[in-house]
């Protein structure tokens, strides 16, 4: 079995799927234009959907006050201090300067324009080959 998506309940999911798209150099294969403006976005390798979309049927949580631990969205970068301080000027806010775990990965974590936790990784040994 494959996973086909995993999706994120935001207020403004038209603005943050543009915004995550030139952020993360992320595809927009489907933007709908009604409610509950539905937008999958696809990675590089087209191996990872993100679905972002406005359902007010369901909860927005409150993202921006949720522990980096609770939710995040990892990113695997080569330099994560330069990917840290690129979306940070791009309206993304520091969540603490990076950090490395006893494994030697090392970690930072920003919250983007609608407070949701992004993470910005590199791993001492990667997930795949």
């Amino acid at each position: 079995m494959k996973i086909e998506h995993f999706a994120i309940n935001v207020k403004e999911a038209a603005a943050m799927a543009h915004w995550w798209a030139e952020q993360f150099d992320l595809q927009i294969i489907r933007a709908d234009q009604v409610e509950p403006y539905i937008h999958f976005l696809s990675d590089d390798g087209n191996q990872t959907i993100i679905e972002i979309y406005t359902n007010p049927q369901g909860e927005f949580p409150d993202y921006a006050n949720q522990s980096i631990f609770t939710f995040h969205i990892a990113f695997a970068v080569e330099n994560i201090e330069d990917e840290m301080a690129r979306v940070v000027a791009a309206g993304a806010k520091s969540d603490g300067p990076p950090f490395s775990m006893a494994n030697g990965d090392k970690m930072g974590f920003v919250r983007d324009p609608w407070g949701v936790c992004i993470q910005f990784l590199q791993r001492a040994s990667p997930l795949f080959g």
